[in-house]
């Protein structure tokens, strides 16, 4: 499958590691340009592109940048993606902690993956905002081991979501349906599944005891 992944960083770098080691085509791509990911490049086999290059031809696209650089993405940044291509945004809002206020999160209350899908027009589908980077290497596990991590999945996308759900469980993941991107609020930060290393039950059930509440920590 061909992959691009915006982002290289310690969650896009982890996945172009796992990706590429999964034998998919991967095109890397990160703000600096691609003369600073030849290491990673040289490492994994994947593709240094510019950022307005990473979705072309891809099935799926993976933005996992800064919430605060999202509107800084290149224009028509899907453009040439595959048809139907599903977006995985990775993102979370850190108005204290490094994105500063953004209004339609804060004013409108809409979730921050609903906000990152108006920056990009297209739809995203929200999943590995709370895992710990390291876990994408060391935590992999086979289907039916005790020990499979599960992670929440959520997106309006039908068929995008069941995309996104193959390749996780490919990456060696259990996942949980958590619902359209308007319910994704429950896998935000400092919420009782964000960096939850669990299984699929325990997902469920701190997927339901989640607030609609934002921390003050994670409120501007």
């Amino acid at each position: 499958m061909k992959i691009g992944i915006i982002g290289a960083g310690n969650i896009g770098g982890n996945l172009t590691r796992r990706l590429t080691a999964l034998g998919h085509d991967v095109s890397v791509a990160n703000s600096r340009g691609p003369h600073t990911l030849t290491d990673l490049a040289r490492e994994t086999g994947a593709t240094p592109v510019p950022a307005a290059e990473a979705a072309r031809g891809a099935q799926i696209v993976v933005v996992t940048v800064p919430v605060k650089a999202v509107p800084d993405l290149p224009s028509g940044l899907l453009d040439g993606a595959a048809e139907g291509v599903a977006v995985i945004d990775t993102g979370n809002y850190y108005p204290q902690q490094r994105d500063g206020r953004i209004a339609a999160i804060e004013d409108e209350g809409i979730t921050e993956s609903r906000w990152t899908e108006r920056q990009i027009g297209h739809p995203v589908i929200k999943v590995f905002n709370g895992t710990y980077a390291q876990d994408i290497l060391e935590r992999p596990r086979p289907a039916g081991d005790p020990d499979r991590m599960a992670v929440p999945v959520a997106g309006d996308d039908g068929a995008a979501k069941r995309a996104v759900r193959d390749l996780i469980d490919e990456l060696g993941f259990d996942t949980v349906d958590a619902g359209g991107i308007d319910e994704s609020w429950r896998q935000q930060p400092g919420t009782p599944v964000y960096g939850l290393r669990a299984g699929a039950e325990a997902v469920r059930q701190a997927l339901a005891k989640a607030s609609p509440e934002r921390l003050p920590d994670f409120r501007a």
